[in-house]
């Protein structure tokens, strides 16, 4: 597997945002579900309707099986914004794929899915290399950035070191980072 890059810069992944909200709300949900969980994109790619969405709505976490153990995953606004959205696009069976492919009842591929990021990517002028990684990488990215703990990030990745997660999304050693304890009581 080659190495690539998450999206660091916020105008950035809102610039691809903007390119796959013009060509498919499912290309869309794949990217921002991506950068906004830090699932693989071959779990991503195997979600059915029924793993997001039952009788009550948009659920609040995703569960996932990993190993000998379940894991869940948060779905946040952004995320629950562009799942009701493409969930108005048309009716949707719950054992059908969430990222169905046009050709037939099968999910899109990891090769297309590479194409549909890797073009908005270059579409928007990002540098580096951008792939399906890319998008677990991102999320690990912003959300050490955002304060959550590598301890948490490295349990997501199921890392066995604090180096390996820093190195995986990309923070290097040099960078120094101030953190505001804003207790504010």
């Amino acid at each position: 597997m080659e190495y690539v890059d998450p999206i660091k810069e916020i105008e950035s992944i809102n610039a691809i945002k903007d390119v796959l909200r013009k060509q498919s709300q499912r290309d869309l949900l794949l990217f921002v579900l991506g950068i906004n969980t830090g699932i693989r994109v071959s779990d991503l790619l195997a979600l059915k309707v029924r793993d997001v969405k039952d009788e009550s709505g948009i659920k609040e976490f995703l569960y996932l099986h990993d190993a000998d153990e379940v894991k869940a995953y948060y779905l946040n606004g952004k995320v629950h914004t562009e799942l009701e959205k493409y969930m108005e696009e048309r009716e949707f069976e719950e054992d059908e794929y969430l990222f169905k492919s046009q050709k037939n009842n099968q999910p899109i591929t990891r090769q297309q899915a590479y194409r549909i990021i890797n073009k908005a990517a270059k579409l928007v002028g990002i540098p580096g290399k951008i792939g399906t990684h890319t998008l677990r990488k991102t999320f690990g990215y912003h959300a050490y950035r955002k304060g959550i703990a590598i301890s948490l990030l490295m349990n997501v990745y199921s890392h066995t070191s604090r180096s390996e997660t820093l190195k995986y999304i990309g923070i290097k050693k040099q960078e120094k980072r101030l953190v505001k304890v804003d207790v504010n009581l």
